[in-house]
């Protein structure tokens, strides 16, 4: 589990292709260097880490085996060297959850199609998700871009708004992005259980008792 809250942005060392699956490598950027097997989220992605490579210089690295599935569903396949990532470590019980409840497992790509706005007054951020997501848009509901928690602000059909502020603009990839940018996106928890839930209908079966 997540929360939203990127600790760090790095730049995508290498994606190497291996058979269906691939190799993501990235620095590290964290003081105690995540272990094998750990689960970081990659631009919201949750990840494991599959080893801790030395990079040119001798800085720290993190390895992460992207199976064919991940590069389906996801954008990770697509980046090329340098590419900005968002990290977050998982979240350990006890920890302050200062954005939302965050799983790391992506429910679709969707685009940016409008920024407007400067740094005195934050900027607005317009995303575009697919068919499938506009339903989970609640007026300040919770979704997660590219790993970052941001507040849902005038949902209309399958798009919305975000505000912005200066520190998440300069502490995550959103400083860097471009309109037409594809980003993950992960819908509310609560929401996805309530849909599921209503959908089962008022007569369907719960655990048997006894």
């Amino acid at each position: 589990m997540f929360t939203g809250i990127v600790e760090a942005v790095v730049p995508l060392s290498s994606l190497e292709r291996r058979g269906a699956g691939a190799r993501l490598v990235c620095p590290s950027p964290f003081d105690d260097l995540p272990r094998h097997g750990e689960s970081v989220a990659v631009l919201g992605c949750c990840l494991t880490v599959a080893g801790q490579p030395a990079l040119p210089g001798g800085v720290p690295g993190l390895a992460f085996d992207l199976s064919a599935e991940t590069l389906a569903l996801t954008r990770l396949g697509g980046l090329g060297a340098g590419a900005p990532l968002n990290l977050e470590r998982a979240l350990r019980l006890g920890d302050r959850l200062g954005g939302h409840l965050v799983s790391g497992h992506v429910d679709g790509v969707g685009r940016v199609v409008a920024i407007e706005g400067g740094r005195d007054g934050g900027w607005t951020f317009t995303f575009e998700v697919p068919a499938a997501l506009e339903r989970y848009l609640v007026p300040k509901g919770s979704i997660t871009v590219d790993g970052i928690s941001l507040t849902v602000v005038a949902p209309r059909d399958r798009r919305f708004d975000v505000a912005v502020i200066p520190a998440t603009f300069d502490g995550t990839n959103l400083g860097r992005a471009a309109v037409g940018d594809e980003v993950h996106l992960e819908a509310d928890q609560i929401g996805k259980w309530l849909d599921r839930l209503v959908a089962a209908g008022p007569h369907a079966r719960g655990p048997a008792a006894g």
